[in-house]
């Protein structure tokens, strides 16, 4: 059946209506902030205490755009006769964010969970070459990390809450039978002066008898 001459210009004209019969909401930005999902993808934000300096983010980033620079100390012995261990310093850890394509694979493939998608996107410059940001910023950004979403209830627990939660048990299990034998002990030792005390008496008895 062909269509009815006008049809189209009566379905754009009835969108035309009732959009104008609505009320027109306007986002008072930025006295008003806009409220982002929990996954935007804003920027990356960098937690240096767990960057072990493994460069793995660096190489896997297609568009080169994560600079790394960092040196080697040396670390004493744990203990007496241990050997001496050297471990990786960052020193620097910038992203230039105007090459940066948001793809998150730096962030997935960091094995030590130092990288962080951050919802913060007021991050605009006057000049291109201010985009690179140093980790300083991209630490300041750590704080404005939504935090991770609650687990399945009927999911099974990760392994490593499992093996964190049985290293504490097996603790707490070792400190009450420290606490236990202590208590024998010193329970022990006030026993020993009073069972003596009774029989200087029963001597001193005697001796008068």
């Amino acid at each position: 059946m062909p269509p009815i001459p006008g049809s189209g210009l009566a379905k754009g004209l009835a969108v035309t209506l009732r959009t104008m019969t609505k009320k027109t909401v306007t986002a008072q930005y930025p006295d008003v902030q806009p409220e982002l999902p929990p996954r935007s993808r804003g920027v990356i934000a960098l937690f240096e205490e767990n960057c072990t300096v493994c460069m793995l983010c660096a190489r896997e980033c297609p568009d080169w755009c994560i600079y790394i620079d960092s040196h080697k100390e040396t670390v004493p012995a744990a203990a007496p006769g241990g050997r001496e261990r050297s471990r990786n310093v960052l020193d620097r850890f910038a992203i230039d964010f105007s090459l940066c394509m948001y793809c998150g694979i730096c962030i997935e493939v960091c094995p030590f969970d130092a990288l962080f998608w951050s919802p913060e996107f007021e991050y605009a410059e006057t000049d291109i070459l201010d985009l690179t940001h140093e980790r300083d910023k991209l630490r300041d950004w750590m704080w404005t990390v939504p935090e991770p979403p609650a687990l399945d209830p009927r999911a099974e627990e990760p392994k490593e809450l499992a093996a964190a939660r049985k290293t504490a048990d097996k603790l707490r299990a070792q400190q009450e039978a420290e606490a236990a034998a202590q208590q024998a002990q010193d329970g022990s030792a006030q026993d020993g002066p009073a069972q003596d005390d009774s029989a200087q008496d029963d001597t001193t008895q005697e001796g008068d008898a």
